[in-house]
Order: structure tokens, then C-alpha cells, then sequence
């Protein structure tokens, strides 16, 4: 197991419009930094420059709420446009407050507001525009994967990351909506500690680990750093996927 873990920011990545090449972009930055890919390095990508590579945008102005989505916007103090993208996005309602919306995703991810955002989302100025998530974050991610392998011959992991709220703790942390080439989930059940007793629940969420230590670089506001770089991934590479990270509703005791 390597003994470091060396995170690099991908600079002077451009504003990234619809169609845009991510692979190519990030494998360009790469080495104009002096970086070559090896085997086992990962690149992490934030969600918004999926989103907009993929074009992921919706201009508040077309879109016609519900009945239902403005009954849920009274309650939850949203936009009813907005909510009827969330309700759209989404399987089912968890919590609705007053300035909260937690829902689970169709994708299965528990989040707020579907993970909708207008946060450094470029729109003309007459324009209201969010951004949805990628339709398929895990196949997002491949796609990258087998661009980069296709590019350098090189077997790499790729992690989209966002920023999740959690339940019973304040702040939010990166966490892998899509992933590719690594393990979503490493299962420890079964081996023993320093001790000799054998592990009996312990699974370890590696990629979300992963993309909240790139978040700790990428940054929430202006910093303009979606892509890192990563070296030194303790964990040997597999088909992986984010999917695997989910909770089955079975198990949830919270739900």
C-alpha cells in the first residue's frame, strides 16, 4: 500500500461550455503541468463541468410548475419552477422545511434539492438557468475513462465528485455521484485487524473518501479548480461504481 497520496490541481482549465472534450481537456492541462498519466492515478472531476460538458442546462423561463410543485414550493419557500425540476429529478420527497428539500434522486442519491444548482452557472443576463446533474454520473465517468485509456493507453480512474449535506453533522463534503476504474466500495469484511479478530462490518467508502480530499482543493466558490489529479490511490483498480455506494432502502433505518 503507498505510503502517500499526492493531490495536484489541473490549472487554467477554461470555462466549460456544452460539448466541450473533458478527457482531452484535462489530459492537456496534465502535461502542460509536467504530469503523465501512470497507471492508477485517478482524476477527479467536480459535477458542474460534467453538467455543463453534457448540457445539463434548463432556463428557469421554460419551465411550467405543477400543481404539485407549487403546493411543495409554499411549504419548502422555493421557486416553484425550481421545485418542479426537483420533483422531476427525483423518486420521492424525504424532508420538506421551510429553505430545505431532501429528496432521493432517481439516480438514488439522498441530497438536497436533487442536487439542482445556479451557482457558477453562466447565463446571458436576462436568462435564470440551473444545472441538473449528469443524467448517468457512473457512465459519465466511464466515458471519460476509456477516452483517457484510448489517449495514452494508460488504465486510469475517474471520480465525479459533488457536495453533499449530511444528516447528523453541519457542512458539506465532496462525495463520488459517478466513478470508473476504481472501487466505489471496499469491502474489509472478513480480514483481520492487528489483533487476529476478524473484521465483521467494516466496508470503506473509498471513493467518497477520495472526493472529499479533492474537494479540500477544488474549493466552493470562485477558486475555478474542477479537475484533480491524484497519485498514490491505496486501493488496487476495478470496475467500479458509484452505485455501489448506496444504502439499500432495506438497510436504512432512518428512512
Amino acid at each position: 500500500m503507498p505510503a502517500s497520496l499526492t493531490l495536484t490541481v489541473l490549472d487554467k482549465i477554461p470555462t466549460i461550455v456544452a460539448g466541450d472534450d473533458l478527457a482531452k481537456i484535462a489530459l492537456n492541462r496534465a502535461v502542460a503541468q509536467g504530469i503523465f498519466l501512470q497507471a492508477g492515478d485517478v482524476l477527479i472531476l467536480a459535477q458542474k463541468i460534467v453538467s455543463k460538458a453534457e448540457g445539463r442546462f434548463v432556463r428557469l423561463a421554460d419551465v411550467r410548475p405543477s400543481r404539485d410543485a407549487c403546493d411543495l414550493a409554499i411549504r419548502a419557500d422555493k421557486d416553484p419552477r425550481i421545485v418542479e425540476l426537483i420533483l422531476k429529478e427525483s423518486a420521492s420527497v424525504v424532508r420538506c422545511r421551510p429553505s430545505v428539500l431532501v429528496v432521493e434522486h432517481r439516480l438514488g442519491f439522498i441530497l438536497a434539492n436533487a442536487g439542482i444548482d445556479a451557482s457558477n452557472v453562466e447565463a446571458e443576463k436576462s436568462d435564470e438557468v440551473v444545472l441538473l446533474l449528469p443524467e448517468n454520473p457512473d457512465a459519465s465517468a466511464e466515458r471519460i475513462r476509456r477516452q483517457l485509456l484510448r489517449e495514452t493507453g494508460v488504465e486510469v480512474g475517474v471520480v465525479i465528485n459533488d457536495s453533499f449535506g449530511r444528516a447528523w453533522r453541519l457542512g458539506t463534503t465532496g462525495t463520488a455521484i459517478g466513478v470508473a476504474g476504481l472501487p466505489g466500495l471496499v469491502d474489509m469484511r472478513g480480514q483481520k485487524d492487528r489483533t487476529g479478530r476478524v473484521l465483521q462490518v467494516t466496508e470503506i467508502g473509498v471513493a467518497d473518501e477520495l472526493a472529499a480530499a479533492a474537494s479540500l482543493l477544488m474549493g466552493q466558490a470562485s477558486e475555478s479548480r474542477p479537475i484533480i489529479h491524484a497519485r498514490g490511490f491505496p486501493y488496487a483498480s476495478r470496475e467500479g461504481t458509484a452505485a455501489e455506494l448506496l444504502r439499500p432502502k432495506e438497510l436504512d433505518m432512518f428512512r
